[in-house]
């Protein structure tokens, strides 16, 4: 390669993630607010302090009522113009490192919130490329909040080759439990530490998972893909799935041509 990779971009090559502060503030700050004033308006609760209602929202909102309330809280933020450029600025100069800088973004962020003792939110072991998903791919997660330990979630980090051995070794042509593989890996994976003002990239490739939150406090978090507008897609598809953000002239005019027809 002619081009020196930056200090962050080999920790990804060799690991499959990198944590880096924010890029864009404002963005950050813009995107708490929002989701703050949703959750009053949906529940109704007080207090001046974003990060403190979103942190202690399991004391608002019961177990049961969880799925409908984020669906709620995606919704609106759905109807804001301006949230998913806000979303991709927040990390914009990491995933050009990683990415390159002609890049399509998934349509529709995702959002996790993991209240204590909650089994219902459980994500068990998986990579998204065992499901059909493409390799060429950066998933961008954002902690709305302090994320840590089991308010967190973990990761068997490596890099492309010792992934593939272990793809191997893991499932050795049959298709074990979730369970059983995460007891494969467990004494080796990385309980991950993202605070609040940071965001981390990382290869979906690699197996993560969470387990119960075993804190006094609610995880929030949210997650959304990017990628070289002209790297292999796997089942989600540009124009589907993922839709341009980032463009260069050359590209712009070479996607709009058409071969004359003669004859």
């Amino acid at each position: 390669m002619f081009a020196e990779l930056s200090p962050r971009a080999k920790e990804y090559v060799e690991t499959g993630k990198v944590v880096v502060p924010v890029s864009d503030r404002a963005s950050l700050d813009w995107i708490v607010s929002k989701v703050a004033g949703f959750v009053r308006e949906q529940l109704g609760a007080g207090g001046t302090d974003d990060l403190a209602l979103l942190n202690g929202v399991h004391r608002h909102v019961d177990g049961d009522r969880l799925n409908e309330f984020r669906l709620a809280i995606i919704e609106a933020l759905v109807r804001e113009p301006d949230f998913r450029r806000r979303y991709y600025l927040l990390a914009r100069e990491a995933i050009e490192e990683i990415a390159g800088t002609e890049l399509a973004m998934q349509k529709r962020v995702n959002l996790s919130i993991q209240m204590p003792d909650d089994a219902s939110s459980l994500l068990p072991v998986h990579a998204d490329t065992w499901s059909g998903d493409s390799p060429y791919e950066v998933v961008v997660w954002l902690p709305l909040v302090d994320c840590h330990g089991t308010k967190s979630m973990y990761f068997l980090p490596g890099d492309a080759g010792r992934l593939a051995e272990l793809n191997e070794s893991l499932f050795d042509g049959r298709s074990p439990s979730a369970d059983a593989l995460f007891g494969r890996i467990k004494d080796d994976v990385q309980w991950l530490e993202v605070r609040h003002g940071e965001v981390l990239l990382f290869d979906q490739s690699l197996p993560h998972g969470n387990v119960v939150n075993a804190t006094d406090e609610t995880r929030w978090s949210m997650n959304c893909r990017f990628k070289g507008v002209f790297t292999p897609y796997g089942d989600k598809k540009l124009g589907e799935f993922f839709e341009p953000v980032a463009l260069r002239p050359c590209s712009i005019r070479g996607m709009s041509y058409r071969l004359p027809r003669i004859g």
